[in-house]
């Protein structure tokens, strides 16, 4: 199969669709692979190298999503939607959920799109979200603890304190893959830190994981309405895969936190779990929300591509590969993870999480005899 990695185009966005080693793995497989020039060096991979694993180098964006199979990192902007048709196959993270417009040019055009975010197991989990989970996570306390400080127009808050006082109380509402990891980090910072979540049994779990050193609590209105009065960061970590975000902490709480609290919305990429939030950028990335600080930068694994390219190059690989060597078709027939990552084929919805959240009609894959 022809496949094209194109360099992204989301404002500050570093990452690539695969790191040469992968692109080495597809090509051994049999694949042809085009990388548009540049696209790997804001993750450290120059041309050379991807022309050693065996990729050809294409000049533009339009030869690299002119293959079959197109690899990327973060959903399309507009100035891509031109590339769009029915004869190709989109693998990346889509997020359609919280964009009605990129959902509309994704049916029009026909094509398979298959979102990482929604490559869901039997079990619930998300292998190809995991693993930018754990990165987004683990920055969250550290980009809350920059807009902490009074020059960010925090609440001039060391998350550690020093002896004599108090430490940052940081609340995280949702305890899956990027709470706990938010939680590690926040703790591993000196923070006085609180889980909220709706499963008893996750609660347990992290109770367990930290060895009771992290505040667990059933998450109600009554609980995040306090918790949120008292905190000086709040991180949400909500999710509802393949929908849109709730809006869990509200207005009315928002208004009644402290002057200076930093919210971070970890959620942003599907909407956003605060009343208020909107997605910002690595340039801009804050705004006010009466006198809070909200930090929603929508793609923050970008900022450590390092990091993140290489963490999301080996969950999406096996992936990939299959796709590619089995068709689509062929490749969600054997793999029902995989079956539930196809938002949209042939111009049907095929997701009813984005179909809820836009208040359009779903599809089952049958009804395009897909299976």
């Amino acid at each position: 199969m022809q496949i094209g990695i194109p360099t992204e185009t989301k404002s500050h966005e570093y990452r690539v669709g695969a790191t040469p080693a992968g692109v080495h793995s597809l090509v051994t497989a049999g694949h042809s692979v085009v990388v548009q020039a540049g696209a790997g060096l804001g993750s450290g991979y120059t041309d050379d190298e991807f022309r050693a694993a065996g990729a050809a180098i294409a000049p533009s964006g339009a030869d690299a999503w002119a293959q079959e199979f197109v690899l990327k990192v973060k959903e399309p902007t507009p100035e891509e939607y031109q590339y769009f048709r029915p004869d190709m196959t989109l693998f990346t993270y889509l997020h359609l959920a919280a964009d009605r417009r990129l959902t509309e040019e994704v049916l029009a055009s026909g094509m398979v799109a298959i979102a990482y975010e929604t490559v869901q197991m039997a079990d619930g989990s998300l292998p190809l979200l995991t693993p930018m989970s754990e990165v987004a996570g683990r920055l969250a306390p550290l980009e809350g603890a920059s807009h902490l400080r009074s020059p960010a127009g925090g609440r001039g808050i060391l998350m550690s304190g020093v002896p004599g006082t108090r430490k940052a109380a940081v609340a995280i509402i949702g305890g899956g893959v990027a709470g706990e990891s938010a939680a590690t980090m926040a703790l591993g910072m000196g923070a006085d830190v609180t889980v909220l979540d709706v499963s008893l049994n996750r609660l347990r779990q992290l109770d367990s994981r930290f060895g009771g050193a992290v505040r667990t609590l059933a998450s109600n209105e009554y609980e995040l309405t306090r918790v949120v009065a008292e905190a000086d960061m709040v991180i949400g970590s909500v999710l509802i895969p393949g929908a849109a975000a709730p809006k869990l902490v509200t207005d009315s709480m928002i208004e009644a936190a402290r002057p200076g609290a930093v919210f971070v919305d970890i959620a942003i990429d599907q909407g956003g779990c605060f009343e208020g939030s909107r997605p910002t950028s690595h340039t801009d990335p804050t705004f006010r929300v009466h006198d809070t600080v909200f930090y929603c930068v929508s793609n923050m694994p970008g900022a450590v591509p390092g990091t993140s390219t290489p963490a999301l190059t080996n969950a999406t690989l096996p992936y990939a590969l299959r796709v590619a060597s089995l068709g689509w078709e062929a490749a969600i027939a054997a793999d029902p993870s995989l079956a539930k990552g196809v938002n949209a084929a042939r111009g049907l919805l095929l997701s009813s999480g984005v179909a809820a959240a836009h208040g359009m009609d779903v599809a089952e894959l049958a009804d395009a005899n897909m299976l």
